[in-house]
């Protein structure tokens, strides 16, 4: 009983203990949340007042301005934020070029199948906010649709085929080889991986020579665009001269653009095409330290009024100064070369005796599929020219599996997926790659997956009409009202998207 009565007052110390706890708790958090309130209406009150002291300040200026130029300028910005919101809505233009692509379309009849798009694309292209290419781009194709036309014409009037004409290497070992004048003729543009490879020996006696690859000629322009223009000056006689190669390129429309310089001293030599330098750093580093090697300190004046005349001795050292500077240089007077230009996925690249030398993006509409021919001018003597990788288009009359190869036709059913396969006209080897590997899967082949390839036109001719040739052997193709320029490839999204709702 003792223990019972001693145990029942330390229940009732517990039960007190626990409710002090309890309470004390609670006042703990009503004057934390109090104290936190307290706290926000102070910051909300200093905010309210500083933006009432910038109003102030700022009505303060508004009203007194400091002189004429903030008037104008106020001005300014409201006029500005008028014509922001006046914005012009987009309306049709008359784009040159474009009535005959639609015009002459008429012409084909049943074998318009690759220009199921082409019908659906005249709005777009005629709108006043296109791309700002696009009135070039239909300009050409324009020009290259009625060149297509007539040799379509031609082909269905002869009893003959036409011959192929887009071989995989063109060469040129002629002894006549002289420069000044187109040396090799490039039937189908060039593709990745394409290549040039010139043989020759440098002329001192003219400082330099020239190496261009010249690209397709439309009618009406007076002359062709230089897709890639080289100019190797050579070191003078007594090596005083720096030698240096010149990369550039030429319009008719802008002229020529910005000059690329190999060794280029003073600039920073970090950006890369296709992994690879802009110039040679070997030439520029061998340079560099030539000169680092030969520095001496400036002397004084004490110095200067005792020092001896130069001597022949040291005039012959300096002289061999030079010659180390340009003895790194790819191109000697009177020392053979071959020298290769190979086209890259970015850009194009020079190697020299089996060196790499330059590199240089590629630039806008100078892309290298619209290469028709390499032209060589200047003080070089030309032992052969020859070009290989070139772009072939597959005989369709020894291909014996070409009904296997052929799209399906689409069914009215609902398709799984539609892909669309951006390509350029002359990569004929390329698209048969996927015809014969990917797009022989059973979800392919059963229509339930459509793959077509989205193609514009080509500048060349003959591109143009086995590009026709081939969309007619395997009805995969649809091609584009417009040149097939890389900044019109926008175009061709919206064309995908075209062909998936009609």
């Amino acid at each position: 009983m003792k223990s019972l009565k001693f145990a029942f007052p330390l229940f009732k110390m517990r039960n007190w203990s626990g409710g002090l706890l309890i309470m004390a708790l609670a006042i703990i958090l009503v004057m934390s949340y109090s104290f936190m309130g307290t706290q926000t209406q102070t910051q909300h009150r200093t905010q309210t007042q500083k933006q009432k002291h910038k109003q102030s300040a700022n009505d303060f200026f508004r009203n007194h301005p400091s002189n004429d130029s903030d008037m104008k300028g106020s001005q300014g910005v409201k006029e500005v934020k008028k014509t922001q919101k006046l914005f012009e809505k987009p309306h049709i233009i008359n784009v040159q070029g474009l009535g005959d692509l639609y015009s002459l379309k008429n012409m084909l009849g049943e074998d318009s199948r690759p220009l199921l798009v082409w019908g659906h694309m005249r709005l777009l292209l005629s709108r006043s906010d296109a791309l700002p290419e696009t009135a070039q781009g239909v300009k050409e194709a324009a020009i290259a649709w009625k060149d297509l036309l007539s040799v379509i014409e031609e082909e269905k009037a002869s009893k003959f085929s036409r011959r192929k004409n887009c071989p995989p290497f063109v060469s040129n070992l002629s002894k006549s080889l002289s420069s000044g004048r187109l040396i090799i003729e490039v039937p189908c543009g060039l593709v990745e991986d394409s290549s040039i490879t010139l043989v020759g020996i440098p002329d001192g006696r003219y400082g330099s020579f020239q190496i261009e690859l010249i690209g397709s000629q439309l009618s009406g322009e007076s002359n062709p665009p230089i897709i890639l223009h080289y100019n190797v000056s050579l070191p003078g006689d007594n090596m005083t001269e720096e030698p240096f190669i010149i990369q550039n390129s030429w319009t008719n429309e802008l002229g020529w653009g910005k000059e690329e310089r190999c060794p280029a001293h003073g600039s920073s030599n970090t950006l890369k095409v296709d992994e690879l330098v802009l110039c040679n750093e070997q030439v520029l580093r061998r340079s560099v330290e030539e000169n680092q090697n030969t520095s001496h300190p400036t002397p004084s004046s004490d110095m200067l009024a005792n020092a001896p005349t130069p001597s022949s001795d040291m005039l012959a050292n300096a002289s061999r100064v030079g010659a180390h500077e340009t003895s790194n240089f790819p191109f000697v007077d009177g020392n053979p070369f071959t020298t290769t230009i190979w086209v890259g996925l970015d850009g194009f690249h020079m190697t020299v005796n089996g060196r790499h030398e330059t590199s240089l993006a590629y630039r806008e509409k100078l892309e290298p599929w619209s290469v028709t021919g390499v032209k060589v001018a200047g003080g070089v003597d030309l032992f052969s020219a020859f070009a290989e990788g070139l772009p072939v288009s597959e005989d369709f009359d020894f291909i014996v599996d070409v009904e296997h190869l052929k799209a399906p036709l689409i069914s009215r059913k609902r398709l799984v997926m539609l892909i669309g396969v951006f390509s350029t006209g002359n990569n004929f080897e390329r698209r048969m790659a996927l015809r014969r590997s990917w797009m022989q899967y059973p979800a392919v082949r059963s229509g339930d997956l459509a793959v077509r390839f989205f193609i514009g036109l080509h500048k060349n001719r003959q591109v143009n009409f086995e590009l026709w040739k081939e969309a007619q052997a395997y009805g995969d193709i649809q091609i584009m009202p417009f040149v097939d320029y890389y900044s019109l490839i926008s175009l061709k999204t919206i064309a995908i998207c075209i062909f998936g709702v009609c």
